[in-house]
């Protein structure tokens, strides 16, 4: 998920709440929260 924090936007995960980054545009944000679901569904495939 995505939070602004200030003028800032942080990627979190939404069942630890560990972040994964902090991005000065929406536009980074979403693109490393992309990254990360990418990852995630294909290490369940292997």
């Amino acid at each position: 998920m995505i939070k602004k924090k200030g003028s800032k936007y942080v990627v979190l995960s939404e069942k630890t709440g560990r972040s994964f980054g902090t991005y000065k545009t929406k536009k980074e944000a979403e693109k490393r929260l992309r990254q990360i679901e990418f990852f995630k569904h294909l290490k369940g495939k292997k």
